[in-house]
C-alpha cells in the first residue's frame, strides 16, 4: 500500500498549499485513475509518492517504509513515466543493460511482448524515436520491471487513436492483483474502460489546498448511481443529482434503484458532477 498520511506540501515561493493535512491510500489489485483540473496536484501526488518531492509535515510510506528515504528495497518497487520526459542517446538494449539490474522481478518477456503488442522493434535507438514511441517505450519498460506500483502522468497525451487501443490493451494484459497503476490524466475517455478506482482531487477552502472529493471503486460507483440519457426531454428527471444539457436532450447522474440494471461509468460526467459539488463520493461515505 501506499500511505498518503496527513501530509502538507507547498512548493518553495508559493504562498498556498498544494496539500494540507491530505490523506489518501493506493492498495495493489487496481488500475486508479487520478482526475483534477490543472494546477490541483496531480503530478505533485504522484512525485511525493515516489520520493521525489518530500511533504512538509506528514508522511508518505510504501508497504510501510518512508519513501522519502529512498532506499533501494523501497524505489525497486516503484516506477513512474513522468509526462514529459527526455533519453539517452543509446539503444534499448543498452538502456535494458543499464537499468535492469535495479528491479529484480524484471522480465524479458514481458519486455518483448508489450514491445510487439506496441508494434516496435527491440532493435531500436530510444533518442530517435518520437514522443509517442518513446513513451510506448516507456511503458513496455514500466510493465517489465514488475514493479508493485506504477505511476503514470498523461501517459495517452502523444499517441494517436490506434496507439491508445495498444495501450489499453497493453495494461489489461499485463495488470496483476499484487499491483497498482495509478494513471493521472485529463483525458478521461481515453482510460475509462480500463479503471478499477477513481480519485478526483479538487481545491477547497481557506488556503485553496487539494483535496479528495472522490475516492471508489467502479462496482460502487455503478452499484449507487445511474449514468443515463433521457432524449429530447424539456428538463431533466427530478430525482437526479446532476444533469447536462446535448443535442439530443440529457446526460444524468441519479440514484439507482437497486432493482435496475447497472449502467456503465460515465466517467467525464461523473467529474463534472464532482467537480461542481453536486455530489460527493468516497470510499467510506457516498452522499449528494
Amino acid at each position: 500500500m501506499i500511505n498518503y498520511q496527513d501530509i502538507t506540501f507547498m512548493y518553495a515561493g508559493n504562498s498556498d498549499f498544494i496539500f494540507e493535512h491530505f490523506n489518501l491510500q493506493i492498495h495493489p489489485g487496481s488500475i486508479y485513475g487520478l482526475l483534477g483540473p490543472n494546477g490541483v496536484g496531480k503530478s505533485t501526488l504522484l512525485y511525493l509518492g515516489m520520493g521525489l518531492l518530500r511533504a512538509t509535515k506528514g508522511s508518505v510510506e510504501v508497504e510501510g517504509k518512508d519513501v522519502s528515504k529512498r532506499e533501494h528495497v523501497t524505489l525497486s518497487e516503484l516506477f513512474i513515466i513522468p509526462e514529459e520526459f527526455e533519453l539517452p542517446s543509446i539503444s534499448l538494449a543498452e538502456y535494458v543493460n543499464t537499468y535492469r539490474p535495479f528491479y529484480p522481478h524484471f522480465s524479458d518477456e514481458v519486455l518483448r511482448q508489450c514491445l510487439e503488442e506496441f508494434q516496435l522493434p527491440y532493435e531500436i535507438h530510444i533518442n530517435k524515436l518520437s514522443m509517442g514511441q518513446k513513451k510506448k517505450v516507456m511503458m513496455a519498460f514500466a510493465l517489465a520491471c514488475g514493479t508493485k506500483y506504477i505511476m503514470m502522468d498523461e501517459p495517452t497525451n502523444g499517441l494517436d487513436i490506434q496507439a491508445k487501443k495498444q495501450f489499453r490493451k497493453v495494461l489489461a494484459t499485463h495488470m496483476t492483483e499484487d499491483r497498482a497503476i495509478i494513471i493521472s490524466t485529463h483525458q478521461v475517455h481515453d482510460i475509462e474502460q480500463l479503471l478499477d478506482h477513481v480519485i478526483i482531487i479538487g481545491n477547497k477552502e481557506p488556503h485553496n489546498s487539494s483535496t479528495v472529493l472522490c475516492d471508489s471503486t467502479l462496482p460502487n460507483l455503478t452499484e449507487k448511481y445511474s449514468f443515463t440519457y433521457e432524449q429530447l426531454a424539456p428538463t431533466p428527471s427530478r430525482n437526479c443529482l446532476y444533469s447536462e444539457r446535448n443535442a439530443q436532450g440529457y446526460a444524468i447522474i441519479s440514484p439507482r434503484n437497486p432493482h435496475e440494471e447497472e449502467t456503465p461509468l460515465n466517467l467525464e460526467l461523473l467529474y463534472n458532477a464532482v467537480q461542481n459539488g453536486a455530489i460527493q463520493i468516497t470510499s467510506k461515505n457516498i452522499q449528494s
